[in-house]
């Protein structure tokens, strides 16, 4: 007997149009963003006049119109199905605050033992676990939808408590204990806290009343075959604009330091790697399901680097080094992680196959 998902047709030949070329999009984006960076003067100040917390109010926006759509589709009276299963839960506790770190850590001082600010900047992206972008990367993979908002809201809840904890730990103590040098960061609570309340709290709060009061309203027929196919291009649309202005605010940086951000991109290129194929194989070998294993590789390889950037540069300030491996990290991990999602959903075929046979 076979599963709906064993039967179902070739996704990617399911994707709208925007979807399928969406590296193309975003290749645009990342384009047009770091030339308007470099050529437009002025635009950096412009774009940083107006901040929500530390991070600049046009990516703000942009984050949460990319969010909202994808909150939106989850069936909120399914989570309990999620938060039953405990080695979803544990598996991504163990991937994301203890394995991701570390990783990163090592590769920092494997790759950048001679460039302590970059070395500090990409230490600190690895303690910054995705909240944000990891819901549309699995969304467009076909993961578990109510399984990504439970787990995007462990990570939201542990970076609260652990950031600043993992970050003494991984920037101080065991340095010291390896006789490393070792960087002295002072992590703020209350804006980590205000990060997650923002960029997670307000489009989930959104995404769990739309559902309800549409299906209240209209019913759930309405509600998804009517409501959500309106309203999902908004989520392409706002990611597209947050890597534009991501991409302007440092495109000048990025461009006038290109040997640096070679140096900041080869680690990251391995910690994406090992973080998502490790974690996708540790799911598979778990018994997870294709939907859940998904979600599960995501949630683990993904970075917050919202958060990381504020930090560098609430820390170090707008011109250092840590700022600058905080602006490569989104510069490595969009292309990379939406070339994972064609991986996923070349797996998903296999998958099915393989359950067929």
């Amino acid at each position: 007997m076979t599963t709906n998902e064993t039967v179902a047709p070739d996704v990617l030949h399911r994707l709208s149009f925007l979807d399928r070329l969406l590296p193309v999009w975003i290749g645009l984006a990342m384009v047009a963003g770091l030339g308007l960076g470099r050529f437009v003067p002025g635009l950096q100040g412009v774009l940083e006049a107006v901040k929500i917390g530390e991070v600049s109010l046009p990516i703000a926006l942009g984050l949460l119109l990319m969010m909202y759509p994808v909150l939106a589709k989850v069936r909120y009276d399914k989570l309990d199905t999620v938060t039953r299963d405990t080695r979803t839960m544990v598996l991504s506790l163990v991937l994301n605050w203890i394995l991701g770190p570390a990783l990163m850590f090592a590769l920092a001082w494997i790759f950048l033992a001679d460039l302590p600010e970059y070395r500090t900047g990409l230490i600190i992206v690895g303690l910054a676990r995705c909240i944000a972008m990891v819901i549309i990367w699995n969304d467009l993979a076909c993961g578990d939808r109510e399984a990504a908002a439970v787990l995007v809201a462990l990570n939201s809840v542990f970076q609260v408590v652990m950031f600043g904890v993992l970050g003494w730990f991984y920037l101080d103590l065991l340095p010291r204990r390896l006789g490393l040098d070792t960087a002295s960061v002072d992590f703020s609570a209350w804006e980590i806290a205000t990060s997650v309340l923002i960029f997670l709290g307000i489009p989930l709060l959104a995404g769990y009343l739309s559902r309800e009061l549409g299906e209240r309203s209209k019913g759930r027929e309405w509600y998804e075959s009517k409501f959500l196919p309106r309203v999902g291009p908004i989520a392409l649309y706002g990611l597209l604009f947050t890597i534009v202005i991501l991409f302007a605010l440092q495109g000048k940086t990025i461009t006038s330091r290109p040997l640096d951000v070679v140096r900041i991109a080869l680690p990251l290129l391995v910690y994406f790697a090992i973080m998502w194929a490790g974690s996708y194989a540790l799911g598979k070998a778990s018994g997870l399901s294709y939907e859940r294993t998904t979600t599960l590789a995501f949630t683990a390889a993904g970075n917050n680097f919202e958060l990381a950037i504020a930090v560098a540069i609430g820390v170090f300030g707008v011109t250092s080094g840590q700022a600058l491996a905080g602006v490569v990290g989104p510069l490595i991990e969009v292309p990379v992680l939406v070339g994972l999602v064609y991986v996923s959903l070349w797996l998903r075929r296999r998958w099915a196959a393989g359950a067929e046979v």
